[in-house]
């Protein structure tokens, strides 16, 4: 997966190990240095499963979250354009378990149970939710272009009523967080129609507390609606979240309807299509950002390695050596917060590296606290080097690699072309507007501008600065953006307009009014034919006047 993070002569840490890749660095720091820590303390079993090669070196992972019928399969085969083996799609609650959708030579289906005994797939550590998970667990594997530099994971559609929270027969929520912690981006998806937020689907998006930085919110289906209706449709939707996600920032949704069939209201398609090309470049990106995200999840889980390592040890010391051992225990349970607060200002640590207190509380429950180990700082300090010293050189890594080489993009399927040809998103629009045109387009508007310049009353073919600022801020636009409007079209540096470079600034503010941005550099078929370079320009223009 990391093929672009190689380097010839890697990374050198202060000890003098070396690291060829980002994978390499990630999987020797965890495994020397945070492994010991985590198997000490018995964070496995509390917390997370230990992180396996596999987990370092697969490719992205997209995951999609959503209720019954919101179009997560639909999904799925809109973005690789074809279909996939075991691939169920209708109105009703079709898809019935988790399939992880990659890149192989040949299409076929892999049963969840061979799957976990798989070391070159990242889920064996999924064999712990028993085979009532496995049986519904299936890899889809078909070669696509757009696989192979991501997967996709497919989830079963989240319904309401208490009937289908307990036959499942294995954690639905702990399923979804093994997977949020280890995927790169979290994709929740609403229909339209469909914005109420299950008990089923709150315990779900929950499960996803400490990965925000991974979700992203898809309203799918919004061509289904007119824009006032859309309108309500987002307040209401953001207003759900607003209840389950207990964040200060505002989730990112993105509004469209992702299937390759006619809207049903067209009033929107500009808003869809430029929401759709916001997805496809976060998407885009996970390539190039998927060092970054393996790192900083190593981070937070070495963070809270160490707290539970306190927290244990802490217990430990506080159980009496001979009698009474199983009241102290209760006491110290029901004394969790409190040992909570201690820890934190002894150490100085913040309260949100610490895990859930009722989560805690609960599993202390099943394990006798003598047998606890006692705190062995070195173990600590080998985490504590490790996060102050040594993840330092794997981002420089990144950094380097990043420069040398271009960013690797998802490629193929919808995401084919999108920006390219006639239908590429923001084509003949605004500045690129008369691109393809024999003619200038200003002048199809320049008797208009004419009108208003004579009336500045020019000298020798020329208005002075000072009139054609009066004039352009009746656009009521800031001074900075007509100081580079004026930059644009003062073609010849003199400080002063002709006809033509008036009607031009005058296009350009028409351009900024209606909501498009102003390039850098203008564009060689906006330059004014009599200050052009090719002679037979003016030829042109004249011939269009005619």
């Amino acid at each position: 997966m990391f093929s672009w993070v190689k380097q010839e002569q890697g990374g050198r840490n202060k000890e003098g190990e070396m690291y060829q890749t980002v994978t390499e660095g990630l999987q020797t720091l965890y495994t020397k240095k945070l492994l010991p820590l985590e198997e000490q303390y018995l964070f496995h079993d509390f917390h997370s499963p230990a992180l396996e090669p596999a987990d370092f070196q697969s490719k992205p992972m997209v995951l999609l979250v959503g209720q019954y019928s919101t179009g997560k399969t639909t999904f799925i085969r809109y973005l690789l354009e074809q279909d996939f083996p075991g691939m169920r799609i209708g109105p009703e609650p079709t898809t019935d378990g988790f399939i992880a959708v990659m890149h192989g030579e040949n299409e076929g289906v892999i049963p969840g149970n061979a799957l976990v005994v798989d070391p070159k797939k990242p889920f064996r550590k999924l064999n712990a939710f028993g085979n009532s998970f496995l049986n519904r667990f299936i890899c889809s594997q078909m070669p696509n272009q757009v696989l192979q530099s991501i997967s996709i994971i497919d989830t079963p559609g989240i319904l309401s009523g208490e009937k289908q929270r307990i036959s499942r027969g294995y954690d639905f929520a702990e399923v979804l967080r093994w997977f949020g912690e280890r995927v790169d981006r979290i994709i929740l998806l609403f229909d339209a129609h469909k914005l109420d937020i299950s008990d089923e689907f709150s315990e779900a998006i929950k499960a996803f507390k400490g990965q925000d930085d991974k979700i992203r919110v898809v309203l799918n289906k919004a061509d289904q609606v007119d824009t006032q209706q859309l309108m309500r449709v987002y307040g209401a939707l953001m207003w759900s979240l607003g209840k389950v996600i207990n964040t200060p920032e505002v989730v990112r949704v993105y509004l469209g309807s992702f299937w390759a069939k006619p809207l049903q209201n067209t009033e929107n398609r500009r808003l869809f299509e430029a929401e759709s090309q916001d997805l496809f470049r976060d998407i885009q990106s996970l390539p190039r950002n998927a060092a970054l995200r393996k790192l900083n999840d190593l981070i937070k889980r070495a963070r809270l390695a160490k707290v539970h390592a306190y927290i244990i040890s802490h217990l430990k010391k506080e159980m009496p050596s001979l009698f009474g051992r199983e009241k102290k225990k209760e006491e110290l349970i029901m004394r969790l917060p409190e040992i909570y607060t201690t820890l934190q200002r002894e150490h100085h640590i913040s309260p949100g590296d610490f895990p859930n207190v009722s989560k805690m509380q609960d599993m202390l429950q099943h394990y006798d606290f003598s047998k606890f180990p006692s705190l062995k700082m070195k173990l600590i300090e080998s985490v504590d080097k490790m996060l102050a010293s040594k993840i330092a050189v794997l981002m420089t890594m990144i950094r380097d690699e990043e420069s040398k080489l271009p960013p690797p993009m998802v490629s193929g399927g919808a995401f084919e072309g999108s920006q390219e040809g006639p239908f590429g998103h923001g084509y003949g629009e605004g500045i690129s507007a008369g691109a393809d045109a024999e003619d200038w387009i200003v002048a199809r508007e320049k008797h208009r501008y004419d009108e208003i310049f004579y009336m500045l009353m020019p000298v020798n073919g020329k208005i002075t600065g000072v009139n054609a600022k009066k004039e352009m801020q009746n656009s009521r636009l800031p001074n900075t953006v007509l100081g580079k409007i004026w930059k644009l079209a003062d073609r010849d540096n003199d400080g002063m307009l002709d006809d033509e470079e008036f009607a031009l600034a005058q296009h350009l503010i028409k351009i900024k009014l209606e909501g498009y941005e102003l390039p850098t550099e203008l564009p060689h078929h906006l330059v004014p034919p009599s200050h052009r370079k090719d002679p037979t320009a003016d030829a042109m223009y004249n011939h269009s006047e005619d």
